[in-house]
C-alpha cells in the first residue's frame, strides 16, 4: 500500500490529516452520478460503491454502506459525533450519522470529496498510483487511458514550487513545474513495472530538451516515484534501455505535491476528437 500523502497538496491534507472540512456544496462528488467505486484518496482502498450513494441534501457526499472493513468509527474530537476513517490508512473521510431515515439503512456516511477518488470500475478492492512527466499532458493521458489495467488518470502540474499554478504560469517556464500525470491502476493487473514499461513506449525518453515539438523545462521526462521500489524499478527499467544503446534521458524524482490541471485539460482529446502530435507508441520491452 501505497501512502499518497507526499504528492498531496495542502488543500487536501487539510482534510484527510488535520480533519478539516470541505465547504459544502463545492466537492466534485457532491452531485456526482456515475457507476464505480469511490476510494480513498490517500492509499487507494476501495471505500463505498455508487450503488450505495444517496442525495441527504446536506451539501457533500452521502452513503448508507460501506465496503466491508473499509472504514473505521470512533468519537469525533468534539465529543458529539462520530468520526469515520480510512480502515487502511486512517485518513479523515468526515462522519456517520444514523436515525436520519434517508434510506432503509438509516445511516448516513457523510464523506468529504477531497477525501475520495472515483473510478469507473465496480468491483476493484484497492489500487496503486504512479506519477509520470513525458511532455504535452494530453497525449500522454490519450496514451493512458488504452493501457489495460489503468483505471484512472488525472492531469496536472509537479515538481516545482509554485502553489496552485496555473497553466498560463507552467507555460512561462519559470514555476519549476513539470505537465504531469497521476495513473491509478488495478495491481491484480498490471504492475508498477509494466506501467512504467508503457510510459517508455509512448513517448521518447532520449529527448533532452522536451518532447516533439513543445519544448521547455516543463515538457522533459520524469519519473516520480513513491517509495525505493519504485525507484529502483524505474532505475532498472532505465538500465535496460541503455543496453539497448538508447541515451535516456528520463529522470528520476521522489513526489511531490500533484497539482490538478483545469478541467478543460482532461481527457482533452476524448473531448476535443483529436490525436496527439507529439506521442505515439512504440515497443521497447
Amino acid at each position: 500500500m501505497i501512502l499518497k500523502d507526499k504528492s498531496l497538496p495542502l488543500s487536501i491534507l487539510k482534510v484527510i490529516r488535520d480533519k478539516a472540512t470541505e465547504q459544502s456544496f463545492t466537492g466534485e462528488y457532491n452531485d456526482w452520478e456515475e457507476r464505480g467505486t469511490y476510494l480513498c484518496r490517500q492509499c487507494g482502498q476501495a471505500l463505498f460503491r455508487s450503488h450505495t450513494k444517496f442525495h441527504s441534501g446536506c451539501g457533500w457526499p452521502s452513503f448508507d454502506q460501506e465496503v466491508q472493513n473499509a472504514v473505521q468509527i470512533k468519537p469525533d474530537a468534539d465529543g458529539r459525533r462520530s468520526e469515520i476513517l480510512c480502515a487502511a490508512c486512517q485518513a479523515h473521510l468526515g462522519h456517520i450519522f444514523k436515525g436520519e431515515g434517508f434510506t432503509a439503512l438509516n445511516i448516513r456516511h457523510c464523506v468529504n470529496s477531497v477525501s475520495l477518488d472515483f473510478i469507473s470500475d465496480p468491483l476493484v478492492q484497492t489500487t496503486e498510483e504512479a506519477i509520470f512527466a513525458a511532455g504535452c499532458f494530453w497525449g500522454v493521458e490519450y496514451y493512458f487511458k488504452k493501457c489495460p489495467g489503468v483505471l484512472k488518470t488525472e492531469v496536472g502540474y509537479t515538481g516545482g514550487q509554485q502553489n496552485n499554478p496555473t497553466y498560463e504560469m507552467i507555460c512561462r517556464g519559470d514555476t519549476g513545474h513539470f505537465e504531469a500525470i497521476r495513473v491509478l491502476y488495478d495491481p491484480q493487473v498490471i504492475t508498477f513495472e509494466k506501467v512504467t514499461q508503457y510510459f517508455f513506449e509512448i513517448h521518447d525518453p532520449t529527448q533532452t530538451n522536451g518532447q516533439g515539438p513543445d519544448l521547455g523545462h516543463q515538457y522533459l521526462s520524469v519519473i516520480f516515484y513513491y517509495d525505493e521500489i519504485q525507484k529502483l524499478i524505474a532505475e532498472s527499467l532505465i538500465n535496460q534501455l541503455r543496453q539497448q544503446n538508447l541515451a535516456v534521458a528520463t529522470q528520476i524524482l521522489p513526489v511531490r505535491p500533484f497539482w490538478r490541471a483545469e478541467n478543460y485539460h482532461q481527457n482533452y482529446y476524448e473531448k476535443t476528437h483529436k490525436y496527439p502530435y507529439c506521442h505515439r507508441y512504440e515497443k521497447r520491452f
